[in-house]
């Protein structure tokens, strides 16, 4: 699940073009993370949609059963942005913080391990707060010359605050 490798280049060094196409790819996988979160504390629907493929599927069923709520596979981009920034904004200020990535590529497809520190505060009452810290596995497709989330699995390593209160 976790990209476990123990270098970060595939391509031979030796290789000059080959490590420079390498280091842009997986300039834009992370890049795609990047999108996503910011494209939430932003509440900037374009931006956030930029990072899924049109049929993506976001997993937070991990995640949240460490505070015993099951929320549904959410599948489809449209369905991801609308859910998720129907239910920030206006209501919810976030920011992320995405460390640690790890990435294999194969192909036009791509792996992506990243942790991710998520605050989440209510607007109207920022004493009630959620601190996350989510270990993330993606997977990627190539879309031309950037790279967007197929699939996202959220777990929870731990949190304070109220999850309940920001999430439901």
């Amino acid at each position: 699940m976790y990209v476990t490798a123990e270098s970060a280049l595939a391509a031979p060094f030796t290789d000059t073009a080959a490590v420079i196409a390498e280091l842009r790819d997986r300039t834009e996988i992370t890049d795609a993370l990047y999108r996503f979160g910011l494209g939430q504390d932003l509440k900037d629907s374009e931006l956030f949609a930029s990072a899924f493929a049109a049929d993506a599927e976001l997993d937070f069923r991990p995640a949240a059963a460490k505070w015993g709520v099951r929320p549904p596979l959410m599948t489809g981009r449209d369905t991801i942005v609308t859910t998720i920034l129907g239910m920030f904004t206006g209501r919810v200020d976030t920011t992320h913080q995405i460390t640690n990535p790890r990435i294999t590529i194969d192909g036009d497809t791509a792996r992506l391990t990243a942790l991710v520190e998520a605050q989440h505060s209510l607007t109207a009452d920022p004493t009630k707060h959620a601190l996350l810290k989510n270990a993330y596995a993606i997977e990627l497709v190539r879309d031309r010359d950037r790279w967007v989330i197929r699939r996202i699995v959220i777990d929870n390593t731990w949190f304070t605050g109220e999850p309940t209160a920001i999430f439901g």
